[in-house]
């Protein structure tokens, strides 16, 4: 089992910057990757960021290059996204995923296999 739990979501004006973390828990958390995907209002999910089995790449959806920065600290379990020159398309419910390492495809939700509870991004102008 992995436990996700998310925070710092909250309302900011166009243009701002919002930090978001992921703890992450649990007795075999070390053979899952964490990404973060997006939901706004009657879309679907939608994949945002993420990083490769290995670590070592480090994967965008295209409406977010250049604003958005995934990180971890591997030694406490955390993932962060930090998201600078936000835009109001980007007001959604913000989730972190675990999937299993070098198992399925790292854009697609249906290869996540753990699921935080989502945290809300408001972007306001």
């Amino acid at each position: 089992q992995v436990q996700l739990v998310e925070s710092g979501g909250g309302l900011v004006q166009a243009g701002g910057s919002l930090r978001l973390s992921c703890a992450a828990s649990g007795r075999t958390f070390t053979s899952y990757v964490v990404g973060w995907f997006r939901q706004a209002p009657g879309k679907e999910r939608e994949f945002v960021a993420t990083f490769s089995s290995a670590g070592s790449i480090t994967y965008y959806t295209e409406s977010v290059k250049g604003r958005f920065t995934i990180s971890r600290d591997n030694a406490n379990n955390i993932l962060d996204l930090q998201m600078n020159s936000l835009k109001l398309e980007d007001t959604a419910v913000y989730y972190c995923a675990a999937r299993r390492r070098y198992s399925g495809t790292y854009s697609d939700s249906r290869s996540y296999n753990y699921w935080g509870q989502g945290t809300q991004v408001t972007v306001s102008s």
